[in-house]
């Protein structure tokens, strides 16, 4: 999402302030996304699906996480290229899912599983190559990944199963990954600051835990 295997900045492990403020620039869209995932996954406890219908909606879903992840600003131009790719997929799956005529419970289980597989592998890749440069949140990425993985094997397990299986892993990933992401939304609104703390101590001859200090000269990186 914001930093991608092999695009962290060659400067050493510390982000500069106007790397920290591209990123920081997400926070709003992670705000939102959350919420309104959060509000899908009670709808989706809360309401009598029928396969169709239930498809529809996963299918919109896929499509406002293709469009989160599109707008997304990674830490260079690289990541914001792949972004952009990886949302317009999952927009394309959603409306592959609610354009195909009426989908089966299998052919649902199996695109919801895949898709969190997928996507949470990313955003692991993406937790490991932000640890050493965004200590603070890297886990919380970290987290969301691993969770998708989770559910999206756990969707594919028995993807023949039953609606109300399919339900309950549709629910807990858009509840819980919401969640998650209103949490992550605030800490990369705090980014800014936490590298302009980190680098007055470093101008003061403190260097700041977790972090090396970066050589002089410094070209700004974008996310």
């Amino acid at each position: 999402m914001f930093v991608a295997p092999g695009a962290a900045p060659s400067f050493g492990y510390k982000l500069t302030r106007n790397a920290a403020q591209q990123i920081a620039a997400n926070w709003w869209l992670l705000l939102l996304n959350g919420a309104l995932l959060v509000i899908a996954g009670f709808l989706i406890f809360s309401i009598d699906w029928s396969i169709r219908s239930l498809a529809t909606f996963i299918g919109v879903l896929f499509i406002v996480e293709g469009v989160r992840d599109a707008l997304t600003v990674g830490i260079d131009a690289r990541v914001r290229r792949a972004n952009v790719v990886t949302g317009l997929l999952s927009i394309a799956l959603g409306v592959v899912i609610i354009v195909w005529p009426d989908p089966g419970l299998v052919a649902v289980a199996i695109v919801l599983g895949a898709y969190l597989i997928v996507g949470g592998t990313i955003t692991m890749a993406g937790a490991f190559s932000a640890r050493r440069l965004l200590p603070g949140w890297w886990l919380l990425l970290l987290v969301t990944g691993l969770l998708e993985i989770a559910l999206g094997v756990l969707a594919l397990a028995n993807p023949g199963a039953t609606l109300a299986a399919l339900i309950t892993v549709a629910g807990i990933f858009a509840v819980a990954i919401g969640v998650l992401e209103i949490v992550l939304s605030f800490e990369v609104k705090r980014l800014p600051d936490d590298v302009a703390q980190a680098w007055s101590s470093l101008d003061n001859g403190q260097a700041p835990k977790d972090a090396k200090p970066a050589p002089t000269g410094l070209a700004a990186t974008g996310s």
